[in-house]
């Protein structure tokens, strides 16, 4: 495992895209490894839901989304960060994904599938000023996987501001951005990447047969961890991709899965493998 580095090293790299009638896209460059895209994509979708859009921008069509309140999960699964809004949710994959715990993504998908490249842009007119600015992510295979529409100091409340009123504090976001992820001169927001805590997760899906009764498991987790005094979150998630083996349950700091947890079961895991380190073999998917 590496070390967090807080600082990210600039790519010092530029370039531009026709758009057409004079238009263009200027992209400027940044590191995607994983703690850097972590800290980044915590900052907007975490603490800065408020401020920001999301969706596709290609010629020909814009899908553009808002958060109207703080998203209800923010969450990282085998690679894939998950984001739950009140009425929509989005996957995207900040890390190299497994497949869950039998490995089943080949590797060529996981490269194609895993954001590769990523760049603040400024979308300008053909007297070469800016009029919008944003996020713009790419995969492994070259293609466009989500853009992030940043505060526009000309447009206020989806309506353009007449000429000479624009608010242009509405870019300190912008600016905030691009010293940080693109110039490296300021640190991050953060001393370890953030999504990186320890937690059980139990799966809720209707689909973990034979037992779809994850209330009784989760909650002796939670006894068990609480009166243990451990730092670790339980939480529920959905599918953990052993179905028909349920209630499952996976931990996150050595990526274990365990299945048909009962509650007794899951004191088990916490007084064994949470607090001893030893997991409970009996229960672990696939079964060594």
């Amino acid at each position: 495992m590496t070390q967090f580095n807080p600082m990210v090293k600039p790519l010092n790299q530029i370039s531009r895209e026709p758009t057409g009638n004079g238009w263009n896209i200027e992209y400027e460059y940044f590191d995607c490894q994983s703690d850097v895209l972590a800290c980044l994509t915590y900052t907007l979708f975490q603490d800065n839901w408020h401020q920001i859009g999301l969706g596709h921008l290609e010629q020909g069509s814009v899908l553009e989304l808002e958060f109207n309140e703080a998203p209800k999960k923010c969450v990282l699964y085998d690679g894939y960060l998950t984001v739950i809004a009140q009425e929509w949710h989005f996957h995207l994959c900040i890390e190299e994904t497994l497949g869950g715990p039998d490995n089943e993504t080949p590797p060529e998908q996981r490269q194609q599938r895993l954001i590769n490249k990523g760049a603040l842009y400024r979308r300008i007119n053909p007297e070469g000023e800016p009029r919008s600015w944003g996020i713009q992510f790419w995969n492994g295979a070259g293609e466009k996987a989500m853009t992030i529409f940043l505060p526009n100091p000309y447009i206020e409340d989806e309506n353009l501001l007449p000429d000479g009123k624009a608010n242009f504090a509405k870019l300190d976001f912008y600016h905030e951005l691009r010293e940080t992820y693109v110039l490296g001169t300021k640190q991050l927001p953060f001393t370890k990447n953030p999504f990186k805590c320890s937690y059980v997760a139990v799966c809720t899906s209707g689909r973990c047969y034979p037992s779809q009764k994850w209330q009784p498991t989760f909650e002796a987790l939670l006894s068990a961890v609480e009166k243990a005094k451990l730092h670790i979150e339980v939480r529920t998630t959905g599918c953990l991709q052993v179905c028909k083996l349920g209630p499952v349950a996976f931990y996150s700091d050595d990526k274990t899965w365990y299945t048909r947890v009962q509650p007794e079961v899951a004191e088990k895991i916490v007084s064994e493998h949470l607090i001893q380190g030893n997991k409970v073999i009996e229960y672990i998917y696939p079964p060594v």
